[in-house]
Parts: C-alpha cells; sequence; structure tokens
C-alpha cells in the first residue's frame, strides 16, 4: 500500500525563509525544508493500480499558473492542546479552483469525498506536548509572516513513508499546467 496526497512544493528562498523560523517551542517536530508543502488534497493508502488510476485522472487538469502567497501564522488544537504550528496562505480563487479539480479527479477514480473543509496552510512543526507559552511566543514573533508571492507551476503527487524522525515524501509525478 502506498500513502498518498496532493500538494504544492515549496522550494529555495522560502523553505530556508520557513528553516529560519523553525525553533523555539521545545519538544517540537520540526519539518525538514525538503518535505514543506501545502496540501492540496490527502488520499490515504492506496494500491499501485489505484495510484496510477488516480494519477491519470489527476494528469487530465488543466490550470494557468497562478501567484500564492504565504501569510500569517496560527495553530490547530486536538482535546484542547496544541497540535500543529502553521503559516498560513492568503486566499486565491486560482488555488481554490485546482483544489476543487483535485477532489473531482479523486473520486472520479474511486476516492470518497474529502469531508474537511479546505484550510490551506504549511505545516511548520507539530507538537505533542508544547509550553503554551512558546507557541505563544512563536505565533506572536510570527503573526505578521509574510513571504514574496511564488508561482504554482505545478502540482504534485506524493508518497508518504512514515520514519523515526517524521514522515518522508518522494514527489511520485508533478502535473503541469497544461495537464
Amino acid at each position: 500500500m502506498i500513502r498518498l496526497f496532493f500538494g504544492l512544493e515549496l522550494l529555495g528562498e522560502l523553505r530556508m525563509r520557513i528553516a529560519a523560523i523553525s525553533a523555539g517551542i521545545d519538544r517540537a517536530r520540526w519539518v525538514a525544508p525538503e518535505n514543506l508543502h501545502i496540501t492540496l488534497r490527502f488520499v490515504g493508502e492506496v494500491d499501485e493500480p489505484a495510484m496510477e488510476y488516480i494519477a491519470g485522472e489527476a494528469a487530465a487538469i488543466r490550470f494557468e499558473p497562478f501567484p500564492v502567497t504565504l501569510s500569517g501564522a496560527g495553530h490547530f488544537e486536538r482535546g484542547g492542546r496544541v497540535s500543529a504550528v502553521w503559516l498560513g496562505v492568503e486566499p486565491e480563487p486560482a488555488l481554490a479552483r485546482l483544489r476543487d479539480r483535485i477532489e473531482a479527479a479523486a473520486v472520479r477514480a474511486g476516492q470518497p469525498p474529502e469531508g474537511r473543509k479546505f484550510r490551506p496552510h504549511v505545516t511548520v512543526a507539530r507538537l505533542n506536548r508544547g509550553r503554551p507559552g512558546e507557541v505563544r511566543d512563536w505565533l506572536a514573533a510570527n503573526t505578521l509572516f509574510r513571504a514574496v508571492p511564488f508561482t504554482v507551476a505545478h502540482f504534485t503527487l506524493f508518497s508518504s513513508t512514515l520514519g523515526r524522525s517524521g514522515s518522508n515524501y518522494i514527489a511520485e509525478c508533478r502535473f503541469p499546467p497544461e495537464g
């Protein structure tokens, strides 16, 4: 079985800028720079024929390149505790349209509809027991984060494997605007 998701890769200077702010919360599991991304659609575990079918449906997606800007910081909670800190994504209609097309392709390929609302973000760290004061300080220091826009020139189907130091992502297929 292969664990899959669709996403946007972050590259170069943007990765390094995020890596530079990836500190200050003890016991946080900071995302490695090469794994930073914006998830567009989680697929889950599938066999290889299903992966090929999903990739085939995604290859038919057409879109025009568009800009994306990372802006602001926030957190997710689970059970009243902070479970992750993230950088936000400014609203971009073209991003929402691309995500909707990927969702439709996944459903055509036999995947169940994704039940949660699309909230584009870049997870910077995952936490099990982050100290509230440290999380608050990190959020305060990064709430005004704003990156130079980058152009989305493709989206990617990633596989994910769990290792000792966290997840490892491999770009299985890249899909350019022309499909």
